[in-house]
């Protein structure tokens, strides 16, 4: 493992070595389940081989077949390659299955490029067509092929991040955008480096959403993400286009070609390199979102925000104000927070463990004695007040949102406005607050055509339309 990290990836690209997993010194790390070792890649990635045979991918013969046959009754016709190419394996891996199921007449050949069944097109045969139906009730998946479970604990434990992974320097990179004291870093690096939960809480307006989501711009490697993982022959989908964003292009049909001929692909083509998810929910979550989700007209499960970020971080904004109580939210995640695994139930009554590596990041306007008490509290690993910005931070605040607007103002306007408005209208200050009266302000110009520049009277027009100055019960 690197000490500094200075590319932020977290192996060392040469080998992945038991000494850093707690085994023996100087041993290769291999992902069981009969997959190849994994890889090294140039950003230090743990990359998970693409396999070379059946038996090597983990999964079931049959479950490969089912995909085949569904791919092809959806598509209607398919090349050899791009049925191989969907799946994310080599060709040389369904090259048998492709055989026997034409020798079995589920499929027929309907036309050929000369280059064998790779390049053959095939369509399905009445009986494969059938095959398909019966498939198509058991599930409609018809994506790339699954990963085991086993075998998808296995590479999200290889990337996690080590406790110490963040140094200052990267931390102070990734709120360049923003004005944040040393003494906010201060608090938020020894919680991003733990890697356990974080509860930020304070005012509404003093920008702890947009300080969390700065985490985002933390420069770390990128992770390898399956499209879906297979467990008890059901499908669990994984990749969610929202939060989830592929790094590597698709391959256009003549690298593709090329992948089939040289059968050698950089990496497992059933995962996606990604980088590390960010995944916010807010009011709007319940305990259902955190389990399986089985969708009764494609027969698969969708798998939970919290699987979804896995070696990333999940945001729980307003907590207090979801649909269910913060202690019945936390009480949800008592085992998953100490010990890293959670436990998923499947419809039929099935339950699978699954690793929880995700940061749990909590954001609030309630006091934290709303939320429950000391016992309660407890189980939230660090905290922070962020507090109302003073007067200096606040007019740091102000000019860099009317440098990005790239409009001018007089070299007294922050002063006069914050005794007019603060200091004798008692007002107090959030971070929001420039934003939100520069906003009003560039609208009211634009409607009005007055110059471009910001006087005491366009803040005033703007003042007033962003905030209740008066009750409307003494009007």
């Amino acid at each position: 493992m690197r000490s500094e990290l200075e590319s932020y990836s977290f192996i060392e690209p040469e080998v992945i070595r038991n000494e850093q997993l707690g085994g023996l010194e100087n041993e290769t790390f291999t992902i069981p389940v009969g997959t190849q070792p994994v890889g090294p890649q140039s950003d230090g990635l743990p990359t998970p081989s693409a396999p070379n045979t059946m038996a090597e991918t983990g999964i079931a013969e049959s479950t490969v077949e089912q995909l085949i046959l569904k791919q092809l009754y959806f598509k209607g016709e398919a090349m050899g390659r791009d049925i191989s190419n969907s799946l994310g394996f080599k060709y040389s891996v369904i090259e048998g299955m492709i055989e026997n199921m034409k020798r079995s007449h589920l499929m027929v050949a309907k036309r050929s490029m000369g280059m064998g069944n790779m390049s053959t097109v095939f369509v399905l045969s009445e009986a494969g067509r059938k095959l398909a139906q019966q498939y198509l009730e058991i599930n409609t998946y018809a994506g790339a092929a699954p990963v085991s479970l086993e075998e998808y604990c296995e590479i999200v434990k290889l990337q996690r991040l080590e406790p110490g992974w963040l140094t200052k320097e990267a931390l102070t990179a990734a709120y360049k955008h923003m004005v944040v004291s040393d003494e906010i870093l201060n608090q938020i690096g020894p919680a991003v480096n733990s890697g356990k939960s974080f509860l930020i809480y304070g005012q509404p307006g003093n920008g702890k959403t947009f300080l969390a989501e700065a985490l985002f711009n933390i420069n770390t490697s990128p992770i390898y993400i399956p499209y879906a993982i297979e467990c008890q022959g059901q499908i669990i989908q994984v990749y969610d286009p929202l939060y989830h964003k592929p790094l590597d292009q698709p391959a256009d049909s003549l690298s593709v070609l090329a992948t089939a001929v040289s059968d050698d692909n950089a990496y497992d083509k059933r995962y996606f390199r990604s980088k590390r998810p960010f995944i916010t929910t807010g009011g709007e979550l319940t305990l259902q979102n955190l389990d399986l989700s089985f969708n009764p007209a494609s027969k698969i499960y969708d798998a939970p925000y919290q699987i979804k970020a896995n070696n990333g971080i999940y945001l729980i904004d307003d907590f207090g104000r979801q649909k269910v109580t913060p202690s019945e939210v936390l009480n949800r995640w008592i085992v998953p927070m100490e010990r890293k695994i959670d436990y998923l139930n499947f419809q039929q009554g099935g339950k699978i463990t699954i690793p929880f590596e995700c940061f749990l990041v909590f954001s609030t306007n309630l006091n934290p004695e709303q939320l429950g008490d000391e016992a309660f509290l407890r189980r939230i690993q660090y905290k922070m007040f962020l507090r109302s910005p003073g007067e200096a931070e606040f007019a740091e605040i102000f000019e860099q949102f009317c440098k990005k607007v790239e409009i001018p103002f007089g070299s007294n306007l922050i002063g006069k406005f914050l005794t007019k408005y603060y200091r004798n209208g008692k007002k107090r200050m959030r971070r929001c607050h420039p934003r939100d009266v520069i906003t009003h302000a560039v609208d009211h110009i634009k409607f009005e055509r007055c110059p471009w520049e910001l006087t005491e009277d366009v803040l005033d027009h703007a003042f007033a339309s962003c905030f209740t100055t008066v009750s409307h019960f003494e009007d």
